[in-house]
């Protein structure tokens, strides 16, 4: 029995009576094991952070995040990535769902199936979302259209990420002007693999004003930072809700709250989405309001935004 507590003792490094006798012998070996460890160590220091790969065909990638869930991240991610095609008719616009646990982006778009795998490359390919006046199109990739709709994903964090670098690698996007990123919420395993795998143009932080919201959208926009990707400014949403009877306006969520964060971080406002019911609903049945209800002002507020984002993006590669 004394001998298996020093064993246990050992291989927790804490010395125990009867490991006195063999301490002389045994710290030779010891120290020759620390140094083994301490060379490996040195060796994956040195690889550094994955280099940065671009995405075949993607000129532009861009992140919407916001630190916190339930502040409308994924209805502002996809309208924005509408609102940016419907700016310019000559833009290709991808939307990628990376929130693996949590996929809704093919309910919003009224997607459903499975993607196609080409012949050559066995990746997969989405034909166009949508395909309206202006000949606007709009391609999408999310988990949700490869696992059932009630099932529960249950992975371990290397499986995430594994996931996300499939998303990215190996879907057929074709040739894009701009990738928006709907992520998930926190600063995990997903923004990580994102920021440090792929050259990221930008990243816009979603949150509503009230101050619960506002501590996790603060460190989301640091987290960018630490990592090197440019923030191009807070939008927010939720701002004012108007009775659509008597018109008066209430600020159910706070005033201004995101303007303050944003002067504290030294960041620009994008612009402010109203809490309206049109948006729920026409993300709910598959129709986003950019599309469904163009001259509305929920729709104008995204279409402000966009252009917002586009001003601030670094110039792309030829």
């Amino acid at each position: 029995m004394a001998a298996a507590w020093c064993r246990v003792l050992r291989a927790a490094r804490v010395p125990c009576r009867g490991a006195r006798a063999a301490s002389s012998s045994g710290s030779a070996s010891s120290s020759s094991r620390d140094e083994v460890l301490q060379d490996k160590r040195a060796r994956i220091l040195s690889r550094g952070l994955p280099k940065q790969k671009p995405i075949e065909g993607v000129k532009q990638v861009l992140v919407v995040a916001s630190g916190k869930g339930g502040v409308g991240k994924s209805t502002a991610a996809v309208n924005i990535a509408l609102a940016l095609a419907a700016n310019d008719s000559t833009k290709e616009v991808g939307l990628l769902d990376a929130d693996i646990y949590g996929p809704s982006i093919p309910k919003m778009m009224n997607l459903k199936g499975n993607p196609e795998l080409t012949p050559i490359s066995l990746q997969m390919y989405l034909v166009s979302c949508w395909k309206v006046k202006l000949v606007l199109y709009c391609f999408s990739m999310s988990m949700g259209f490869l696992i059932d709709e009630t099932a529960p994903v249950v992975w371990r964090g290397l499986m995430v990420m594994s996931a996300v670098e499939k998303l990215l690698r190996q879907v057929d996007w074709g040739q894009l002007d701009y990738l928006v990123i709907d992520m998930p919420p926190g600063t995990g395993d997903v923004q990580l693999s994102v920021s440090q795998n792929i050259p990221v143009a930008g990243a816009v932080i979603i949150s509503t004003p009230q101050d619960v919201a506002l501590l996790d959208a603060r460190k989301g926009a640091e987290m960018f930072r630490k990592v090197h990707v440019p923030v191009l400014g807070l939008v927010q949403n939720m701002s004012v809700f108007q009775c659509p009877k008597c018109k008066h306006e209430t600020h159910i969520f706070g005033a201004d709250g995101v303007r303050d964060l944003a002067k504290t971080l030294g960041l620009d406002v994008l612009g402010d989405i109203p809490l309206h019911v049109n948006i729920r609903e026409t993300c709910d049945s598959g129709q986003p309001v950019v599309i469904s209800q163009p001259q509305s002002d929920a729709a104008k507020a995204y279409l402000k935004i966009a252009m917002e984002i586009v001003r601030r993006l670094p110039v792309p590669p030829a």
